[in-house]
């Protein structure tokens, strides 16, 4: 007989570091969810500060591991045991029916990998334009990478690309789809709290990740420009969306063409790094 949904072991794996502001409200929401098999697993990389005690209350498991975010996941990945993971930053926050809205899509479906679509909280103005510009990212599935994937596909494909840091998840979804699997998204909402964005924070993690372009523009050629185009025609599509928020739509426009300056910019940093 096959498996009840509500039998389905889930393992939520969530990475972290000096996360000690928001990973309260991250844990707490795993353990309110619905669905009644829920696996929770912390992979903290050195923190610092309360994060690793803050862990250990709610995760079934606090393990320690890095150096980067896809090492972290891999580890989680790994020590999980149930049939699907789910990875999470420690700055999301699930609403209570979100594992089981992600399960019911998967077996309806039959699909691999369920995404879910997000919406950005926090303060400030920089935050709002970036609110407003995943607004614009919400009806279009091609801008969604998975987030609950089955755990054997995922140990079968070498799970997550240790050469990047950022565009991990894109990685992820282009080699899934390359394979024929199949993503659908999920029919829920999850809280990105980014709190108060500043223009410097955003420019020091861009350049982050740009670190990481070369290593996937050279798995995935045409990639880069392919989403670059796709981000333009969520643009477009919800034109009269940003028509009603002008000042937030012109700071968003302005934010992604800095964003674009600093991928660039760590882009070229990444090349000499794989020269080197």
């Amino acid at each position: 007989m096959p498996q009840a949904q509500s039998d389905v072991v889930v393992s939520v794996v969530v990475p972290t570091r000096n996360n000690e502001r928001t990973i309260e409200a991250c844990l707490a929401s795993v353990r309110a969810q619905t669905h009644p098999a829920v696996e929770l697993v912390v992979v903290d990389n050195g923190s610092e500060d309360a994060t690793w005690a803050i862990a250990e209350r709610f995760a079934d498991r606090v393990v320690a591991g890095g150096p980067e975010r896809s090492a972290q996941r891999n580890l989680g990945i790994e020590l999980a045991t149930g049939t699907w993971v789910l990875w999470l930053d420690s700055d999301m926050v699930l609403p209570p029916e979100t594992i089981m809205r992600a399960l019911e899509t998967a077996i309806s479906t039959g699909a691999v990998g369920v995404a879910l679509p997000e919406r950005t909280i926090g303060s400030g103005f920089w935050t709002a334009c970036r609110a407003l510009e995943r607004e614009c990212y919400l009806d279009d599935p091609l801008l969604h990478n998975p987030r609950l994937v089955r755990r054997d596909l995922l140990m079968g494909d070498g799970g997550f690309a240790l050469s990047m840091s950022g565009p991990e998840d894109a990685d992820l979804r282009l080699r899934m789809r390359a394979e024929g699997a199949l993503i659908e998204l999920a029919p829920v909402l999850v809280d990105h709290d980014e709190g108060q964005l500043t223009i410097r924070t955003v420019m020091e993690k861009r350049y982050y990740y740009g670190r990481s372009l070369p290593a996937f523009a050279e798995s995935h050629d045409g990639a880069v420009g392919q989403q670059g185009r796709a981000v333009l025609r969520s643009f477009r599509r919800n034109w009269r969306r940003l028509a009603q928020d002008p000042g937030h739509a012109v700071g968003m426009l302005g934010l992604r063409a800095l964003e674009a300056g600093a991928y660039l910019w760590g882009a070229r940093r990444g090349r000499r790094d794989r020269r080197a």
